[in-house]
């Protein structure tokens, strides 16, 4: 396994999709060294002898070739290579081929990269790509829910896992569809280079330094929002007094409300009821305490109002599907943070 992340290569396929490769170019090719983060050695390439015309009719001239391949620390797969609308077609890896075998240049670098140590990741539907190349046989994988059940289908030996944001397995790594490519971008980051290095580039991109809690690469279904005039600002202020105990008579007493006719709204308006609600809020303000602090596990199940930190667990373990030591030590920050 590559212990350094400084030569990022991105081969461009037909039909390359252009949210994920932003993705990779924001993350891995931008100069963020006057935050003194570290830059890479970042390069696009051509991945097949076809031109690499995009799905809203434009060409991306990819300025290198495959060689750039054979000494890479990171080379990733965006989405795209593939027509998601004609899968049945055996030549749709490579867009207007009429074979993959124009593909097979690219298959044998990515299968030598990986025999090296280096590591070869895709976003959404690049899985197929390395399926096509052999490299998920025998291993977990993901990509977008929608095209799961298809790469299954297509490569039986691939262990593939719907329910994932990312899977990390080693030298081979797959994300979920679209925003999910930041997510597993950044693990790449933080797992290299540490939280400080991934929390500072997410900052600067403006999204979470990570969504899934941790390396169980679990999805977590994301909390609802609520736009209700009378709901949205009650949320916020529970959010705001986690360690307080926030029964749903007294909740409802907030908004003028009965506890039946309450719950009745809460569920209509996020999908979910107080209860779950108000325990999901207190996993992920156990979360950051957990990063960004040093206080015990009872302190932090006592801070965000589970009480114990076995009650912690219990509800840590059902949404991230791990401990919160497990979780604290991924991803605890290198400096604390005090809490007051």
């Amino acid at each position: 396994m590559a212990d350094k992340l400084e030569k990022v290569v991105v081969p461009v396929l037909p039909r390359t999709e252009m949210f994920e490769l932003g993705v990779v170019c924001e993350v891995f090719g931008f100069d963020r060294s006057d935050d003194g983060l570290p830059t890479y050695d970042f390069s696009l390439i051509a991945g097949s002898p076809t031109p690499s015309r995009t799905r809203f009719g434009f060409t991306i001239d990819a300025p290198y070739d495959l060689a750039k391949i054979d000494d890479a620390d990171l080379v990733i797969l965006p989405a795209g290579g593939t027509d998601t609308a004609s899968l049945d077609d055996p030549s749709f890896l490579c867009g207007d081929c009429n074979d993959t075998s124009d593909l097979e240049p690219l298959f044998e670098r990515l299968r030598a990269a990986v025999d090296r140590g280096a590591r070869v990741a895709s976003l959404c539907t690049g899985a197929f790509v390395l399926g096509a190349a052999g490299l998920l046989d025998g291993r977990r994988c993901t990509t977008h829910w929608r095209h799961s059940a298809r790469l299954a289908e297509m490569y039986p030996d691939a262990l593939v896992d719907p329910n994932v944001l990312y899977v990390d397995d080693g030298s081979v790594l797959t994300s979920a569809g679209t925003a999910a490519g930041i997510d597993l971008c950044l693990h790449i980051v933080r797992t290299v280079q540490g939280s400080h290095v991934a929390n500072s580039i997410a900052r600067r991109m403006v999204v979470p330094p990570h969504r899934d809690g941790g390396q169980a690469q679990y999805v977590a279904m994301p909390l609802p929002e609520c736009e209700s005039e009378a709901l949205g600002p009650l949320l916020d202020w529970m959010t705001e007094n986690l360690g307080s105990d926030l029964p749903v008579p007294a909740l409802a007493a907030k908004v003028h409300m009965s506890p039946r006719t309450f719950a009745r709204r809460f569920t209509a308006e996020t999908g979910t009821t107080p209860a779950r609600w108000l325990r999901d809020q207190r996993v992920l303000g156990a979360q950051r305490l957990l990063e960004d602090t040093d206080l015990p596990v009872d302190v932090v199940a006592d801070r965000v109002g589970f009480g114990t930190a076995a009650v912690l667990r219990q509800h840590f373990l059902r949404l991230r599907h791990t401990t919160p030591q497990a979780y604290r030590r991924a991803f605890r920050a290198a400096e604390s943070v005090p809490v007051s």
